[in-house]
């Protein structure tokens, strides 16, 4: 049996059905996961697995991870059970890099604020704001974390709005044209800044007064990481100081974002509820990419995209066939 988390792209779910009994979870919660996923040799997760379920099921040969981060997975439960874990890299980078630049775009624009004074207050108040809007051609752009979406962020960049790109990364950077250099040094010289970068212990709470305080006065903060990287106290100051131009946040401490959440209320802010990556484009891909994975593992083989390799000796024993 295949399971998945959440409802898939039709042509993946033809194609998931193709290759045996596939079911989907009644809804995404740690009690219908975990009650719902019992018998399943192959896991599609876009939302968290609980922990257990690794361990649980005899039968599990991989948890399929639809999209790339895998904050989702215990990896290490995984590994320990004799379970596979795959993701699809890649596969939503142009994605998430639109709606990093759509959406620093819209706040040099100032648009929350046109579009709520255009609905409130009239033509004329809305318009008043655009003698304050800036462009993004030419303006420098820090990234921080150049995997997938970074290079394919900085690219757009690059080519189609002629800004000088700044990288801050543990990688080695060969792309024409990108700076590598240390977060600081990002943060003071950045217009914008683009959090691209995993939730790591050396991540978590990277952006935090400090280096908020660093940022040039008026730039912009774009989060299409984790919520978990930026401190939300110290950005709401900064934000409601006036301190930066604005926020765009597609991922949080807590989420759902609740609705009396201070984020909530602030002018010069974007929030989507963690959408960055996902348009029917990319879900197709990303969908298609988890077909061809679990193929591979029910055929016997490992997947492409084996994200925890250690796991092969305890698996073959687990499916000696």
């Amino acid at each position: 049996m295949i399971f998945s988390t959440h409802p898939l792209h039709p042509e993946v779910t033809a194609d998931l059905q193709a290759l045996g009994d596939y079911r989907v979870a009644s809804s995404p919660t740690a009690q219908a996961i975990t009650e719902e996923c019992a018998g399943a040799e192959i896991i599609v997760v876009r939302a968290p697995i609980p922990l257990g379920i690794a361990t649980r099921e005899a039968n599990l040969r991989a948890l399929i991870r639809h999209g790339a981060g895998l904050d989702m997975i215990q990896v290490d439960e995984a590994t320990a059970a004799g379970v596979l874990v795959a993701n699809v890299p890649g596969a939503n980078a142009v994605t998430v890099a639109e709606h990093a630049i759509w959406s620093a775009m819209a706040l040099l624009r100032r648009n929350p604020q046109v579009t709520r004074d255009l609905h409130a207050n009239g033509w004329a108040a809305a318009r008043a704001h655009s003698d304050h809007g800036r462009e993004l051609s030419g303006r420098t752009l820090g990234i921080v974390g150049f995997g997938n979406i970074g290079r394919t962020l900085a690219r757009i960049a690059q080519h189609g709005f002629a800004m000088p790109v700044l990288v801050h990364t543990r990688s080695p950077v060969t792309e024409a044209g990108v700076e590598a250099v240390s977060l600081p040094d990002l943060l003071t010289r950045a217009d914008i800044v683009v959090l691209c970068a995993p939730l790591t212990d050396q991540t978590r709470g990277l952006i935090d007064a400090a280096a908020l305080a660093r940022m040039k006065p008026g730039a912009i903060l774009v989060n299409v990481a984790r919520g978990p990287l930026v401190l939300e106290d110290a950005l709401i100051r900064a934000l409601a100081s006036g301190h930066l131009g604005g926020a765009a946040l597609d991922v949080f401490d807590t989420q759902p974002l609740p609705p009396d959440h201070p984020l909530m209320h602030l002018p010069n802010v974007i929030l989507t509820p963690h959408m960055a990556g996902i348009t029917e484009e990319s879900m197709l891909r990303m969908g298609q990419g988890v077909v061809a994975e679990a193929r591979l593992v029910l055929k016997g083989d490992p997947p492409v995209n084996l994200c925890n390799p250690d796991v092969l000796p305890l698996y073959r024993k687990r499916f000696p066939g």
